[in-house]
């Protein structure tokens, strides 16, 4: 069922806790009902019962702050040309152009990114290519390296839990997903939204983030709870999202859509300058990608395709995320996103409701 243009939006709380500690099989099957109903109709999910310690949460946001706090100079010595790693100073990106869309404004997002992320050398019985994964080049901070490596275990736990309620959610054996991600490219992408704080006057519409879709099969996103973040309903509207406490934020990303031949919706989202009362309010997020294997084929499942529909061609998860990044990073308009690039276009002019 696609979303109709009627239908209330919002974005479901589910408690993950009985796949997490191993529940009865009811109540897994209860989760794995309330995530295909989420995922048809909005493509994101407010989760809770994932596991994940306070006081790992607290360390990464600390690490994050730790880093960012630096001076502009220092931060930019961490960038690193041609891969998915390292620092992204403000202004660098146009995450639209992934989806072929050129912002009306012609500015770049205005966010501060750190990447870090699995490496090839993680899979050492495989012949894989670091330039499809990336080196990580951690910083100089004291205790940043131990702090986002914890959080990106459990976020990487926490993920492949997801695919676990997905397989099921879907019909598919359990171990479907293992052959698409048993050496994904998984790589935590750590944000700073770098307006400073205070009193402003907007000249034109600034974005945080531009409107885009995520590559991979499933991202886990941790964020402040602060207004930012915006996802384009199925009314063709855009409605603001925050974090509850102690949840985490998911959507599904264009692997998944491709899957299901869009039954689940890789959503729209941006994110816009955090205001409140003309004030800008700080926003920090740092969002886990779990992309699949970079030699994977993606191809719609039998049974997704009705009478008369067109499938997505089977794509190889390497050429897919190329073609992405190609544009967020380096300014190509991604030419193959014409089913996203068209809802991005049909909600242009729209006014958000909150």
């Amino acid at each position: 069922m696609h979303p109709q243009p009627s239908d209330p939006f919002e974005v479901p709380t589910i408690d993950i806790s009985p796949y997490v500690t191993a529940g009865p099989d009811s109540e897994r099957a209860r989760v794995a009902r309330q995530v295909d109903d989420a995922c048809r109709r909005v493509g994101f999910i407010q989760i809770v019962g994932h596991g994940i310690p306070g006081e790992v949460v607290g360390g990464l946001t600390g690490a994050m702050d730790d880093f960012f706090g630096l001076p502009l100079d220092d931060k930019k010595s961490y960038r690193v040309e041609g891969a998915n790693r390292g620092y992204s100073p403000p202004k660098s990106e146009s995450l639209s152009l992934s989806l072929g869309v050129e912002s009306a404004t012609r500015m770049n997002d205005f966010f501060e990114a750190f990447n870090v992320g699995v490496e090839a050398r993680s899979f050492p019985e495989l012949d894989l290519s670091e330039s499809d994964y990336g080196i990580n080049l951690w910083p100089g901070v004291e205790g940043f390296e131990p702090r986002v490596r914890r959080y990106f275990g459990e976020a990487s736990r926490v993920a492949r839990t997801l695919t676990r309620i997905f397989a099921d959610a879907l019909g598919q054996n359990p171990d479907f997903f293992d052959t698409l991600t048993d050496h994904s490219i998984d790589v935590l992408r750590m944000n700073n939204y770098a307006l400073p704080e205070g009193t402003v006057t907007l000249d034109g519409d600034l974005t945080g983030m531009g409107e885009h879709t995520d590559f991979g099969i499933v991202t886990v996103l941790w964020a402040d709870i602060v207004a930012g973040l915006q996802v384009l309903g199925g009314d063709g509207v855009w409605h603001d999202v925050a974090p509850r406490e102690g949840a985490l934020l998911v959507n599904l990303g264009d692997l998944t859509a491709r899957l299901t031949n869009d039954r689940w919706r890789s959503t729209l989202h941006r994110v816009k300058p955090p205001i409140v009362d003309g004030t800008i309010a700080r926003r920090r997020s740092a969002a886990f990608f779990h992309d699949g294997n970079v030699d994977a084929v993606v191809a719609t499942l039998p049974g997704f395709v009705d009478a008369g529909e067109d499938a997505y061609e089977p794509i190889i998860i390497r050429d897919h995320i190329k073609a992405k990044l190609a544009g967020s990073r380096h300014g190509k308009a991604n030419t193959a996103a014409v089913r996203e690039a068209a809802r991005v276009l049909t909600a242009a002019g729209n006014t958000v409701v909150p």
